[in-house]
């Protein structure tokens, strides 16, 4: 596949699937003879896992270390899977704080639903 149409399945700029080669997020891409990237399956699973991680919060070294210890080969899933298990420990981190705020909003929204029913607002310190 061409960079063109990889960016079109995975709505990513090309700019960024070069970045996230750049980089390290994504091994290196065989190029064709006239220097045109060409995206194996392989590649593409790789740009699918950077988009996936990337919208997770994944931090972009961390993703690098990950594709670093991937191409080092099966002697180093021990640390590829310490290191998804801590960033999964971040994940639920956020998760859990998402979900407190979230309370709060839901709980001062309701305080707002029943101030327009009644007229009134009916606990201190409303803003």
């Amino acid at each position: 596949m061409t960079i063109a149409e990889v960016s079109k399945k995975y709505d990513l700029s090309q700019d960024t699937l070069r970045y996230y080669e750049r980089v390290g997020m994504i091994p290196p891409v065989q190029r064709t003879a006239g220097g045109v990237r060409d995206y194996t399956l392989e590649d593409c699973g790789w740009v699918e896992l950077a988009k996936c991680m990337r919208s997770a919060g994944l931090p972009v070294g961390v993703m690098v270390e990950y594709v670093r210890l991937a191409r080092l080969g099966d002697e180093t899933i021990p640390a590829r899977r310490a290191l998804l298990i801590d960033q999964r420990r971040r994940l639920e981190e956020q998760l859990e704080s998402m979900q407190a705020t979230m309370a709060r909003l839901d709980y001062k929204i309701s305080r707002y639903d029943a101030a327009l029913e009644t007229g009134v607002l009916t606990w201190p310190g409303c803003l």
